[in-house]
């Protein structure tokens, strides 16, 4: 329950952030152009709260936070009085009325780029992408590099980072081969090419590394408990952060591995685990829980281990001063940007199946968990969903804001407008289109938690 909570808060939090912005775009250029605006609206449905602005404008809060919008006076709907007739939305010239469509996809381009600055300034330690284990005959073996090989470019582009690593590797999806640049422990560089003919890789149920055949390099896990989920069975039996494991069901535990092995096949079983806590042992009987993997289902503690203090050289405080953390939040913004461009050309070509689509219920997820990162974790979340809103709005689908540039695009070219017939027809192609779109997105959603 506390994590349904969790998500649907986060979820919220970051969605009415995201729509007022989106939206705030549409409208700070609209009265900059002299256009009227009747109401600013984020969510849908029944107003929970509505004010009346000096402008006269009609300020909503609605119940379905599911979107947003600004409407605007415009002669084509409305009755226009004679001395409003300069500040409806359909008299002003093409120039205009395409620079407030693309001014809301714009401000979120622009908000993903503050964001991304703000995390680049607030700083963090993050790992460095060496090489941990590789596995033997993988697409990554047949190359020669090396545990211990730091991985400093993906094709052509730098990787300072797993997450650069991660988006890298996977905007490769589809092709033959991948070209990799590591930097050896003396600092030589060498490129290698890695050959994948034969790559299957399904997002939603396979570890991309361990699809290419290595892992992250990681330091020795401790038996001491550095987390416990809130809600979760140790949680629920009263084993606490600290607390180091000692004994399951009176057998001996020297490794965390053992540990791992020992609970993954007692799903929903009960154990007696001995801890150490303050130097006393203390025994607690804790009912596990039970998570559902590939392989099948798999003992659940609710906890996660505390690992060896990892070395310097094989991490990096990742802070900059406001001009550099313009610059890096402009280019990691950029990078998100192309990078979704790509993955939409893959769900076009199959490269990526369309069961890979999420909708509200991952997106909530996905803001949840983030959220129990801290703060730096849910801003770079935001920076993405940013991005992402932004790109879709800019689909040339008429019901979205792509839609309203390729009509305002033709009327530039041809110097008359759409016909309306046409807009028409076009607005509802979009919307079953769009309908498609969601309903793929929310049925993917429903299969992932059933």
């Amino acid at each position: 329950m506390f994590e349904i909570i969790r998500n649907l808060g986060a979820f919220i939090v970051a969605l009415g952030i995201l729509v007022a912005v989106h939206e705030w775009g549409h409208f700070i250029v609209a009265r900059k152009c002299g256009v009227k605006v009747l109401r600013f609206s984020i969510g849908f449905g029944k107003p929970l709260y509505k004010r009346i602005t000096s402008t006269g404008m009609e300020f909503v809060i609605a119940a379905v936070p599911l979107g947003g919008y600004v409407r605007m006076l415009d002669g084509r709907v409305d009755m226009v009085a004679p001395e409003d007739e300069t500040n409806s939305f359909d008299q002003k010239p093409v120039w205009q009325r395409f620079a407030i469509v693309a001014a809301g996809p714009g401000i979120n381009f622009l908000f993903a780029i503050f964001i991304s600055m703000a995390v680049f300034m607030i700083g963090q330690n993050t790992a460095k992408p060496y090489i941990g284990a590789i596995i033997s005959d993988s697409y990554i073996a047949l190359t020669g590099a090396e545990v211990g090989d730091k991985i400093v470019k993906v094709g052509s582009n730098q990787t300072e980072s797993w997450k650069a690593v991660n988006i890298e590797l996977i905007s490769y999806i589809g092709a033959d081969k991948i070209p990799l640049t590591v930097e050896k422990p003396n600092g030589r560089e060498v490129t290698y090419t890695m050959n994948m003919p034969n790559w299957q890789f399904d997002p939603e149920i396979d570890n991309m590394f361990d699809s290419i055949g290595f892992d992250v390099f990681r330091t020795k896990p401790k038996k001491i408990i550095a987390v416990v989920a809130v809600g979760g069975p140790s949680a629920l039996a009263g084993l606490q952060e600290k607390d180091e494991i000692v004994k399951l069901n009176g057998t001996f535990m020297t490794e965390w591995g053992q540990i791992v092995d020992y609970i993954e096949p007692r799903a929903n079983e009960t154990v007696e685990v001995e801890v150490l806590r303050d130097g006393e042992s203390r025994v607690f009987s804790v009912t596990l829980g039970e998570t559902q993997t590939p392989t099948g289902s798999k003992g659940l503690l609710g906890i996660y281990n505390e690992y060896e203090a990892y070395p310097e050289a094989y991490y990096f405080n990742n802070q900059s001063g406001p001009f550099e953390a313009l610059v890096k939040g402009t280019q990691e913004t950029w990078r998100l940007m192309t990078f979704t461009v790509e993955m939409l050309g893959k769900f076009i070509t199959g490269d990526v199946s369309v069961k890979n689509l999420s909708g509200p219920i991952s997106i909530a997820q996905g803001a949840g968990i983030h959220a129990s990162y801290g703060i730096i974790a849910f801003l770079g979340f935001l920076a993405l969903i940013s991005v992402n809103l932004g790109i879709i709005n800019l689909l040339p689908l008429p019901m979205l804001d792509g839609g309203h540039l390729m009509y305002f695009t033709a009327e530039w070219i041809t110097g008359k407008p759409v016909p309306d017939a046409v807009q028409e027809i076009g607005f509802k192609i979009g919307g079953v289109l769009l309908f498609m779109l969601m309903a793929t997105a929310i049925f993917n959603d429903i299969l992932r938690i059933t």
